[in-house]
């Protein structure tokens, strides 16, 4: 009975102290382009999936109509295209170099399946280690509420709506390709 003992008092010692070594000898993987450790997809979405459903908004302030859409097409242009890309366009190289990768909210169904409060509360509190940053400092509730319910309609919304998406023409300067 004493060399188990000792054996769980070992154990709970030495996995701790395995699994410390392992972190911060640099062994664990840290870089974008690395592979995740076993399980992390699995864990970060079970926490995330948990902490949202607890605290997301249940109801929806504002109207989702064609004003809305377009004020949210705005919000998604200034805010959010550079990493989640405009319809028609792809991902630029802030995305590319993301890990995870930022999903683009006009391919297949985005984000058209969630609640809207999902979505809200994404926007508002962003997503720890993803690179998604939280924008209640930035943008008010009612901006917040628009670029959600734009794309919570994103299979919907009008051509006018289409337009104020697209992204502006980028001027040629500095960093053009086409300059030598």
């Amino acid at each position: 009975m004493k060399a188990f003992i000792v054996g769980v008092v070992i154990g709970i010692f030495i996995v701790p102290l395995s699994v410390y070594f392992y972190f911060s000898s640099g062994r664990a993987p840290a870089a974008t382009g690395d592979d995740p450790l076993p399980f992390e997809k699995q864990l970060a979405k079970a926490a995330l999936r948990a902490h949202i459903d607890r605290e997301m908004p249940s109801s929806v302030p504002i109207p989702a109509n064609e004003e809305t859409f377009r004020a949210g097409a705005r919000v998604y242009g200034d805010h959010c295209a550079i990493c989640h890309a405009s319809p028609g366009t792809e991902q630029g190289p802030i995305a590319k170099g993301m890990f995870p990768k930022p999903p683009h909210l006009f391919r297949g169904k985005g984000v058209t399946d969630d609640q809207p409060g999902e979505t809200y509360w994404k926007v508002a509190n962003g997503i720890r280690l993803t690179g998604m940053p939280a924008f209640s400092q930035a943008l008010s509730a009612t901006q917040m509420w628009q670029v959600t319910l734009m794309l919570a309609n994103a299979d919907k919304i009008s051509d006018s709506v289409k337009q104020e998406l697209k992204p502006p023409a980028a001027p040629a300067g500095r960093y053009s390709k086409n300059k030598p």
